[in-house]
């Protein structure tokens, strides 16, 4: 066997050396930091006031260091991420903690998930028992994945979405109708766990009946906050309405997530909720790991009524993202050349360490500082945002405190979600857009799905797909009106429509199919926990 070069071994020590004092100095300062964080972070004012009083830089900087030794924990520790990188080219041994999230790849389902096993991703290449559970995702991307957590983790988790609560909604008594589905499901769980901290909980579900009857039971002398994906919402509104509910007579506001959601969406909810968040996380990575808050909120709607504001917030994508704050001391994101947000949970209190981690949300990032500076150069003040027109709701202005400068994050979707006909890319969010944005149709429908289609002359052609809410059955008249709904719609939201229609008129002209509820290609919804919206062209 060959001998190493006596400089190669030097090398090598002298990077394990410095590697040595390097993580004993950063940890040294970091400690004291992690105690201190941990300390406030129980209580939700002292939290609201680090997040006031500290300078955002501080946070950043603090926020990617704690990132930076949560990737070289896993390094040391995760069996299959030292495999991954070995995959990669990239020897372990000479990496330096310093500067360490620029050397080392992503990982997502494909590249990491799929290739280890569930005990080599975890800490020391085992599974514990004591306090564990997993979570299965839904299984939108066709296959549900589980994923395991510790005790510790999950409480961090629950504690994010009781403070979220206090912020969002306040501090008065509050009765949660949990409505999101339950079981395995990471989210239904985590809501249930996390908003008894905050008030009275009761988990049902997705079901519009019995969240009607305990509506009924406990009257309309409480407040309420209904949770659930919101298209349920919307089907929970409609169902009410045919039933004769008293909705105005109750106070209401909303929690959704688990998918997108238009700013038409909101419009039709918050004709009954005061007001209306979604949060965003991934089951992959954390539930509640960004939230919408008031000045999120009124950023996205002033930008939906302002293209020149959008434009320099969020530049030339012709969509409306959806827009978040998140926390940079517990997750560190950032932004590839291909414009997907890679988060690493800069925890130590995590079983599957999640480094750089890509779910393919196409997005972008903002400080406060920058939102701050080009809203003033459009002479609007980011304090007084929700005092706007343009943000108001169907009822009036919505509740508005203070923003909190934390950092923002935007995110349009699923890169891979569109469907591109004669070289335009068409989304499943064009197409919610003009649903809630024609109230008949919005009430009339139960979901629907984009494809593409080929017609009789092999022309491919984009398809729509639409379910009528029950009881409803198919007009001929009223469903062939909606090919020119859908084509004006689209030519007025989507630039890459309106230039494909002027050069394939024929091409771009929508198939717009109709289906009573569970039929068709609707039939595979029953038993899904969030319905699908797009399908691949066949």
């Amino acid at each position: 066997m060959a001998k190493r070069p006596r400089g190669a071994a030097t090398e090598t020590v002298l990077r394990h050396f410095i590697a040595w004092i390097f993580g004993l100095g950063r940890n040294a300062w970091l400690f004291p930091l992690d105690l201190t964080f941990r300390f406030i972070g129980v209580r939700y004012g002292w939290l609201k006031a680090l997040f006031e009083t500290v300078p955002p830089p501080v946070l950043r900087l603090t926020g990617r260091l704690r990132a930076e030794r949560a990737a070289w924990r896993a390094i040391k520790r995760v069996p299959a991420y030292r495999a991954h990188l070995r995959a990669a080219g990239i020897d372990h041994d000479r990496l330096l903690p310093a500067g360490i999230l620029e050397a080392i790849p992503e990982t997502d389902k494909r590249t990491y998930i799929d290739l280890y096993a569930l005990a080599e991703r975890c800490l020391d290449g085992r599974i514990r028992f004591k306090g564990v559970t997993i979570d299965e995702s839904s299984g939108s991307t066709g296959t549900p994945y589980n994923w395991i957590r510790g005790s510790a983790e999950r409480i961090v988790a629950q504690r994010n979405i009781a403070f979220f609560a206090r912020y969002a909604f306040g501090g008065g008594d509050l009765v949660t109708l949990n409505g999101f589905s339950m079981g395995a499901w990471a989210t239904g769980i985590t809501m249930s766990q996390g908003m008894v901290r905050h008030g009275l909980v009761k988990s049902i579900g997705p079901d519009i009946g019995k969240i009607l009857a305990s509506l009924r039971i406990l009257g309309p002398q409480v407040r309420y906050l209904i949770s659930g994906y919101p298209p349920f919402l919307k089907h929970l509104l409609d169902e009410g309405e045919r039933e004769g509910f008293p909705w105005a007579d109750y106070r209401l506001s909303a929690i959704v997530g688990g998918e997108g959601m238009t700013e038409e969406l909101r419009d039709r909810l918050l004709e009954r909720f005061d007001v209306v968040y979604s949060g965003y996380g991934a089951t992959d990575l954390e539930i509640g790991m960004a939230a919408e808050s008031p000045v999120s909120v009124a950023l996205r709607r002033l930008a939906r009524a302002r293209p020149e504001v959008r434009a320099a917030l969020f530049g030339a994508d012709p969509r409306l993202p959806m827009v978040f704050q998140y926390n940079p001391l517990i997750h560190h994101l950032e932004v590839n050349d291909l414009g997907e947000v890679l988060c690493t949970v800069s925890r130590l209190d995590v079983m599957t360490p999640r480094i750089r981690y890509n779910v393919h949300d196409a997005g972008g990032l903002l400080p406060f500082a920058t939102v701050r500076r080009t809203l003033r150069q459009h002479a609007i003040d980011v304090d007084r945002l929700g005092s706007l027109a343009e943000v108001a709701g169907p009822r009036g202005p919505l509740p508005w405190s203070r923003p909190i400068p934390l950092p923002f994050l935007f995110i349009y979707g699923r890169r891979d979600a569109t469907i591109s006909v004669m070289g335009a890319n068409i989304y499943p969010e064009d197409i919610e857009t003009i649903v809630y944005g024609n109230p008949d149709l919005a009430r009339r429908l139960e979901s629907f799905l984009l494809t593409g289609a080929t017609d009789a002359d092999g022309t491919p052609r984009p398809a729509i797909a639409l379910e009528l809410g029950r009881g409803d059955s198919p007009d001929e008249a009223w469903a062939a009106s909606l090919v020119d709904l859908f084509r004006d719609g689209l030519e007025a939201l989507n630039a890459d429509f309106r230039e494909a229609i002027h050069e394939f008129p024929a091409a771009m002209q929508p198939v717009v199919t109709v289906h009573p509820l569970g039929t068709g290609p609707f039939a595979a919804n029953a038993g899904r926990i969030k319905p699908r919206r797009l399908l691949p062209p066949g």
